[in-house]
């Protein structure tokens, strides 16, 4: 057995009340650490906050996880334990571990859910507190206007850090200026409903269970528009068609959302800017002159 740091294999020893059997290391994913872990033939994923990772990034991903089941309408990683950080300990989140049985996955299914899980609203948008998208802080503040709410939660704290790592020329930091001070331009006009998203929903976050069940990792939770949701489906290589057609079916969008799509994306972009460097600037670019006639 690969071993583990006793001040992580305890707390689940003391809670589950059996020894690890088995430990295999997948590696880690912006300074937290991945494994799975075998007790009594059983598997589980692991996931723990390492070499000074924000242990509130672990503890969020466990409240997005419960947030999403209490819906009963998509199925998520049932959550095992989660620990918070200590003196003796990281924070811990052990969860279900999910395995394929060969089955494609459920598209339709997965787009059903989605519409269904949107429907899942509160009174204004926001979170009860603050979570991470990847490894950056996303700021959730309740705010009862949309449109104030991605500017000021979204796009403005990605502006300011770019801007703080120097990744942004003056034509850029112009362009981006102009495109906040402009929102309601693009976004005003249209029905705007606080839906429950799941906040970083791409292929990677999907997970194919038994018999195609589709199951929902990593999420980045919030109430917000469902828009920003579906955009970001279709922003790295999009879902199947199946899938598209099964949301609009349940929930049908907005007249203009394919005018809107490439705004909310601008979000993520600017996020990957941050997190992963100049790469994405061309990216950010191609959105902020499809906005911005300069």
């Amino acid at each position: 057995m690969t071993s583990l740091p006793t001040h992580v294999t305890n707390p689940i020893i003391a809670a589950l009340g059996q020894p690890i059997e088995a430990v295999e290391h997948l590696g880690g994913s912006f300074g937290a650490r991945l494994a799975r872990i075998t007790i009594k033939g059983q598997h589980f994923a692991l996931k723990w906050a390492n070499n000074g990772a924000p242990a509130a990034m672990v503890a969020a991903e466990a409240h997005g996880l419960q947030t999403l089941a209490a819906t009963m309408t998509i199925r998520v990683p049932a959550v095992i334990l989660a620990c918070a950080a200590d003196d003796q300990q990281p924070a811990i989140l052990l969860s279900e571990w999910i395995s394929s049985d060969g089955h494609p996955l459920d598209a339709t299914r997965l787009g059903e859910q989605l519409a269904a899980l949107h429907r899942c609203t509160a009174a204004a948008y926001g979170l009860e507190h603050d979570n991470f998208i990847g490894g950056t802080l996303q700021r959730n503040g309740w705010k009862a206007d949309w449109i104030t709410f991605f500017r000021e939660q979204r796009l403005l704290p990605q502006i300011e850090l770019a801007e703080r790592h120097g990744l942004l020329s003056s034509r850029q930091r112009r362009a981006l200026a102009y495109i906040v001070d402009h929102l309601d331009d693009w976004l005003g006009g249209v029905a705007h409903v606080p839906s429950l998203i799941h906040g970083d929903l791409w292929s990677g976050n999907v997970l194919n269970g038994p018999r195609g069940t589709p199951i929902l990792i990593d999420p980045a939770v919030s109430y917000s528009d469902r828009e920003a949701e579906l955009a970001f489906t279709e922003l790295f290589g999009g879902f199947s068609p199946h899938f598209y057609q099964a949301y609009q079916a349940a929930w049908p969008l907005e007249p203009g959302y394919r005018d809107r799509r490439d705004l909310y994306n601008l979000y993520h972009l600017l996020n990957h800017l941050n997190l992963f460097g100049a790469g994405y600037v061309t990216h950010v670019d191609a959105i902020t002159h499809r906005y911005v006639k300069e």
